[in-house]
């Protein structure tokens, strides 16, 4: 394709928040010195000037293809071209906020490797246009022909608003400040108490914001596979769809609450390279929730050819029970020729798995506490995310065979590794 440009609405968009931007903050003062009418003539000059910056940095945005490289224009009086290398590109995502929507518009979010910034360089474009640059940069990034269409897709699970809600409700920390919030209010109601009604307002504030805002967000979730990954589609106000190639998660977890375990539910998070800040909460979670038999064939799908109910796991020694009386036992850990598997918790259960080749490093620690029964932890560590692989309370010297161990594993895995490219998964 030759020069491409984002939708004209863009400068519109931009000069519509420096207007709501300049009301926000210096409106009540225009209006104190000057009435009614010389805020309006403020507003009415503030935006003849925002269309014309908002129109103006528009136009001078492009973007166009040189070889292997998306190019990047942009600048009036300070020229600046970058070029971004699509073999390090690591997530591309569109994301239809709700404003934008409603004009039929998209925007593109690029991640690329070795670059800690979350960037949005295609803001906006249309719904069709979006979908037709991921669809190019999905295949360049994976070195396939720019015309290669989307690949097609397999729906794997799609989540019932019902089983959501319930989800996020049937959780002890949840359901303990839903009974003492309830406490509380008939305590203020029927005692007359005022301040009593006024400490409920701290709970309620907690209560919505552990149910509303995941519901608002995993609004309409759906995971499916396909060659380039797994897609995941969701949200209410703001849509989001987002690739995640298997060959990008660096470790993955299984979480199972004690209340959810009667259920057969868990949540899948995962750690997901190239993914900082805001992006490392979104990309983290494969599901919100969904049956443990299909977490655990998305494990296989992350990572080919493990079958985590056949890995074998060795329980922590039952002095682990005294130095960790409330979770030293439930701790347990194996290996096969792909991954590293631990498992540890009484009240929420985690399963933790990392592929062999993606560990980055290997070590042993033992507190004060653990050497003085003779334990260790062993840490395999991944990319930064909410997945932290240890095998805690193991003897000091199984510990040590375990550092060692996989790290010759980890050395074997990344010699044999393909090229790290999008649609590429590790190999054992």
């Amino acid at each position: 394709m030759g020069v491409g440009r984002l939708h004209w609405l863009t400068g519109l968009f931009r000069a519509w928040r420096i207007v709501v931007i300049f009301v926000a903050m210096l409106g009540a003062a225009v209006m104190d010195y000057t009435g009614l009418a010389g805020l309006g003539l403020s507003v009415l000059l503030v935006s003849v000037l925002a269309l014309f910056v908002g129109f103006l940095t528009w136009w001078m945005v492009r973007y166009r293809f040189d070889g292997d490289d998306l190019v990047l224009e942009t600048g009036l009086l300070r020229w600046h071209s970058r070029q971004i290398p699509l073999a390090r590109l690591q997530a591309v995502d569109l994301v239809r906020p709700a404003v934008a929507r409603l004009f039929g518009l998209a925007e593109l979010r690029l991640k690329v490797a070795g670059d800690d910034r979350a960037e949005a360089p295609f803001r906006y474009l249309r719904r069709s246009g979006a979908q037709g640059l991921r669809a190019e940069l999905l295949a360049r990034a994976a070195g396939l022909d720019a015309r290669t269409p989307e690949a097609p897709e397999r729906v794997l699970y799609r989540l019932p608003p019902s089983v959501l809600f319930g989800s996020l409700i049937f959780r002890l920390p949840v359901m303990a400040g839903g009974i003492l919030f309830c406490s509380l209010l008939a305590l203020g109601i029927i005692g007359a108490e005022p301040g009593v009604l006024g400490g409920a307002v701290p709970l309620l504030l907690g209560l919505l914001r552990a149910v509303a805002s995941p519901l608002v967000t995993y609004w309409n979730f759906t995971i499916a596979h396909s060659p380039d990954g797994l897609r995941l589609r969701y949200g209410l106000m703001e849509t989001r769809m987002q690739t995640v190639p298997p060959g990008r998660i660096q470790a993955l977890r299984i979480s199972e609450p004690l209340l959810w375990r009667s259920l057969d539910w868990a949540r899948v998070e995962v750690n997901v390279a190239g993914y900082v800040g805001e992006r490392t909460l979104l990309a983290s979670v494969l599901l919100p929730a969904a049956p443990k038999e299909l977490a655990h064939r998305i494990v296989s799908v992350v990572f080919p050819g493990v079958r985590l109910e056949a890995t074998r796991l060795l329980a922590a020694p039952g002095r682990s029970g005294i130095a960790a009386p409330l979770r030293g036992n439930a701790c347990a850990a194996g290996t096969d020729d792909v991954v590293f598997v631990t498992r540890r918790g009484v009240i929420c259960r985690e399963t933790d798995v990392i592929a062999h080749v993606r560990a980055q490093s290997v070590r042993l620690t033992a507190g004060p506490w653990q050497r003085l029964f003779g334990l260790a932890t062993v840490h395999v560590d991944s990319s930064p995310g909410p997945v932290h692989v240890t095998a805690p309370h193991r003897y000091a010297e199984e510990a040590r065979a375990i550092v060692e161990s996989e790290a010759e594993r980890a050395r074997r895995a990344r010699a044999s590794a393909p090229s790290d490219r999008w649609m590429v998964t590790p190999r054992g």
